[in-house]
């Protein structure tokens, strides 16, 4: 185990533990080998295959970075993105040899390397051992420096590639619970179509555990209706607007627009069960009958707006749904629909988390949406 000055007995360097290897001074160390292995699953690092290391190791090593030529990329004082992943392979393995066996080259070449690079910064960084590598003071202060440095390298090769080409990856999105009914069919054959070395995965959930699912990460995009909890993401202008109605098979209550009076006493189906009132449509029809004076309680509950609609359409109760969808479902022939007063709309937009880097394939799929959403009628819209 690779020790410093300055560094608790137990400890490894940037303040790791046993149990916490990986750690580092902000989040996760990019280690020599996790990006030899191109980060093959967040949060797993691996020893690399000699084919996958040599295929991995691109970054330095085929584009130039690394090469020894009059044309090789450096960074401030000479060092280079090689030389520094050299650097964090000696540290990890804790000696020259160990870490040249870890990236598949000659020992030589890498002693050499470190040798240059402690030359451009005019310090040792490393005390060397019989048995071990020793951090130098100069080597604690570069180690976090040159993780950092070599994440943004392989980000912005990423961010390159991934402009040039749409040659496998995936897509991880995520749509308000109807989606599915209203366009992800035709959306997800025609994404397919044109690229289908590129998986899909399409998540249909309340808007609001859509907004959490992008804001922690697990999905990359999503589209949702407004309002919702907005903190760490940024949502795009509407993409769409559609007018939600009031749905009932008993003509005597659709003779003119639902006040909110009329609303609380009607015998309501309110999909979205499970999140209720934080669900962006129920939320504003509780704002409603509240500033009115009234209670909202709903006589049925159930999770999906698509059957909130066919209870309706069997005379079990009333529903407010948007027109697109209940006409997508084809119960518009039993179904009659008055607007609510005043009326209300559904806007829809796209949201992703702050700053975040969007994969190219990610933009394609939202451009299709956009499309999508544009072919659904315009006489829904105000």
């Amino acid at each position: 185990m690779l020790t410093g000055k300055g560094l608790s007995r137990g400890e490894t360097l940037g303040g790791m533990g046993r149990e916490g290897r990986g750690t580092a001074l902000r989040g996760r160390p990019l280690t020599a080998s996790a990006l030899a292995e191109s980060m093959k699953s967040p949060g797993s690092i691996g020893k690399p295959s000699k084919s996958e290391s040599s295929s991995r190791l691109s970054l330095w090593q085929g584009s130039a970075v690394g090469r020894r030529s009059s044309g090789r990329r450096s960074l401030a004082g000479g060092m280079t993105l090689q030389q520094l992943t050299y650097f964090l392979a000696a540290v990890e393995h804790g000696s020259f040899s160990a870490a040249a066996e870890a990236l598949y080259i000659a020992q030589p070449s890498l002693s050499e390397q470190i040798r240059r690079l402690e030359h451009s910064l005019g310090v040792p960084l490393f005390v060397r051992t019989n048995r071990k590598l020793v951090l130098t003071e100069a080597g604690q202060l570069l180690l976090p420096r040159a993780q950092n440095a070599l994440a943004a390298a392989k980000e912005a090769e990423e961010s390159v590639r991934g402009v040039r080409t749409l040659t496998g990856g995936t897509v991880s999105f995520g749509t308000f619970s109807s989606a599915q009914h209203l366009l992800l069919g035709d959306l997800i054959a025609g994404f397919r179509d044109r690229h289908p070395q590129v998986r899909v995965r399409v998540v249909g959930l309340n808007s609001s555990e859509v907004a959490d699912a992008v804001r922690d990460g697990t999905l990359e995009a999503g589209l949702v209706s407004l309002p919702v909890d907005d903190r760490g993401l940024d949502v795009s202008n509407a993409v769409w607007t559609c007018e939600a109605v009031y749905l009932s098979t008993d003509p005597s209550r659709v003779t003119e627009p639902l006040t909110a009076e009329r609303l609380a006493k009607a015998p309501l189906i309110l999909p979205e069960a499970r999140w209720g009132n934080a669900d962006p449509t129920r939320r504003r029809l509780l704002e409603r009958a509240q500033k009115a004076g009234f209670t909202l309680t709903p006589a049925v509950e159930v999770e999906s707006p698509a059957l909130a609609i066919a209870l309706a359409a069997r005379g079990v109760g009333d529903t407010v749904s948007s027109l697109p969808l209940a006409r997508c479902l084809g119960y518009m022939e039993r179904l009659l629909s008055v607007p609510l007063d005043p009326p209300l709309h559904e806007t829809f937009a796209f949201i992703t988390r702050r700053e975040a880097h969007l994969s190219p394939a990610t933009r394609v799929l939202m451009e299709m949406v956009t499309k999508h959403l544009g072919r659904l009628g315009t006489s829904a819209q105000p």
